[in-house]
């Protein structure tokens, strides 16, 4: 580790799948300090790097933050388990490794919404250059970058007979997600490297690490922000309960997530204001954007019961099935032990007269209650579906003026009106595909919903029933010129100096897919901003 200095030209609170990135853009340059602050340990438990150890990473105190939500309503009353990576590379050291973009409307609206420079055509070349992909030969991809994108190590028949009965009603087969139209059925590309997980620690701070500008605090809780008036200052935090304070030459960065950003600004005492004074929070800046437009992709579990094909629940529940499939991955890095949560997908619409798709699916050749649970002890398969882009928003709010007490997590789901409408129309496509001969020699038997769900409220009463988070909060600290703007499209925070946020809290609207891609985007682009401003 490089000596600790008293300033730092740049301060990035969290070192995850931003943080990472900029640690490294920053300090290319020889002459400019960083000080990179991290509230978990560093990345060498073993877990974090072989794909299928999300199963052991999630809600596990060494790379969780072990977050809970509030009781939600549209989820009939339950409280769900809501994991944030605790560890260095963050949420994509225990992510699902896949790489998603969104589609290009989704970012031609950022800028419709007042954010200049934010357009799908504006953003593509940020995520070609931090991209490794396996094609060189596609103008949509990079091959320069850090952040490795690789085929998936497996196959399966029984995804590949869903993928069958998707293009039997008009859902074309694709061979990639990524060119702005995602609209079709093909298997997801993920962040690996060889069947390793390839987080964004690996990619970005591991090259940046030996660099003598470069300092790495580890098991490093921010605790508050400092100011001089309007200004960011520095930044107090506890390591090994030890309390350190820090000064900022040129920026403080938040990088801290959708949860941990908009929780230290109002720790900090910007935030709403009232929300802030009920708990004796002295109010710096009051930005009642703080901690609203939660939103999220709620995942409806659908499973299938299957016979006559193979699904990784026989394989896991014998003796001889788990030796094969570590036998494979020890000498392949193939199979089970190399797969993402989820490895087929699917974008589809949930109205025909929409002008792209709403719904995304995730299929497994597996079931199980939830995630951490075991797998049933019959084959079959799930196809987890969301809605893209739902109207339901939710918010953050502080339930105590300490760090170490989690905000309180309202997601929502499932409040808006048209939520409810896709939610139901969401499973019947998902039986429409499953009706389809492509899948009939398995004789596909559905178990959840149950098939006594029917009419519009019943089946959102059923999504409320077996839908859980798919770990997407974003927009807690948006962009935009409105009122409840946080950031402006420089994503420096609005009404204080030398303080900016370059994370998933600045979208202002949730990406149509998975959004570790977007975010890395987010940082890449900041990174020029900053660079330019300073």
């Amino acid at each position: 580790m490089n000596s600790i200095a008293a300033s730092y030209d740049y301060i990035i609170v969290g070192a995850g799948s931003a943080g990472c990135l900029l640690a490294n853009r920053l300090t290319e340059d020889a002459k400019t300090t960083v000080l990179l602050v991290e509230a978990g340990k560093d990345d060498r438990y073993p877990w974090v790097h072989i794909p299928v150890g999300y199963l052991y990473c999630m809600n596990n105190p060494r790379t969780d933050w072990q977050f809970k939500t509030e009781a939600e309503p549209g989820l009939n009353g339950r409280v769900l388990n809501y994991p944030r990576g605790k560890v260095l590379g963050g949420c994509s050291s225990i992510n699902g490794m896949i790489y998603m973009r969104g589609q290009s409307e989704d970012y031609d609206h950022w800028q419709q919404l007042g954010n200049p420079g934010w357009s799908w055509k504006n953003v593509l070349p940020y995520f070609i250059k931090s991209q490794n992909h396996f094609l060189a030969d596609d103008k949509y991809q990079g091959t320069d970058g850090e952040l490795r994108v690789e085929k998936q190590r497996l196959s399966w028949e029984i995804l590949d007979a869903f993928a069958n009965a998707c293009e039997s009603i008009g859902i074309p087969k694709i061979d990639d997600f990524n060119r702005g139209n995602n609209a079709g059925v093909s298997y997801f590309l993920v962040n690996q490297k060889s069947g390793w997980r390839w987080s964004s620690a690996k990619a970005f701070l591991k090259p940046a690490a030996y660099r003598d500008n470069l300092t790495i605090l580890t098991q490093a809780q921010a605790e508050k922000i400092l100011f001089d008036g309007k200004s960011a200052r520095g930044i107090q935090i506890n390591q090994h309960n030890q309390r350190r304070e820090f000064s900022v030459n040129k920026e403080l960065i938040l990088s801290a997530g959708a949860i941990g950003s908009p929780q230290l600004l109002m720790l900090s005492g910007i935030g709403p204001s009232h929300h802030l004074q009920s708990f004796n929070i002295p109010v710096v800046h009051h930005l009642p954007g703080v901690g609203e437009n939660l939103q999220d992709h709620l995942q409806i579990r659908c499973s299938f019961r299957v016979s006559g094909v193979k699904t990784l629940n026989q394989q896991v529940n014998s003796w001889w099935g788990k030796l094969n499939i570590g036998l494979e991955y020890l000498i392949k890095r193939s199979g089970p032990m190399s797969m993402a949560p989820s490895q087929l997908g699917v974008f589809a619409k949930s109205d025909p007269q929409l002008s792209r798709p709403d719904l995304e699916y995730h299929v497994q050749p597996l079931s199980l209650e939830k995630f951490g649970d075991p797998l049933d002890p019959y084959p079959a398969f799930t196809a987890s579906v969301c809605h893209l882009r739902p109207e339901s928003r939710g918010n953050i709010q502080l339930q105590s003026d300490s760090p170490y007490i989690q905000p309180k997590i309202k997601l929502n789901y499932l409040s808006a009106e048209r939520d409810r409408v896709v939610a139901a129309n969401a499973i019947r496509l998902t039986r429409k595909i499953v009706a389809q001969p492509a899948l009939s020699a398995y004789r596909p038997k559905e178990i959840k919903p149950g098939i006594e769900f029917l009419n519009n409220e019943q089946l959102a009463q059923a999504a409320g029933n077996i839908g859980t988070t798919i770990f997407h909060p974003v927009g807690t600290a948006k962009m935009g010129d409105d009122p409840m703007a946080v950031v402006d499209s420089r994503l420096r925070v609005i009404g204080i100096d030398k303080l900016r946020i370059v994370d998933a809290s600045i979208m202002p609207t949730i990406t149509s897919g998975n959004t570790h891609a977007p975010t890395t985007m987010i940082a890449e682009k900041a990174a020029d901003m900053i660079r330019a401003s300073s």
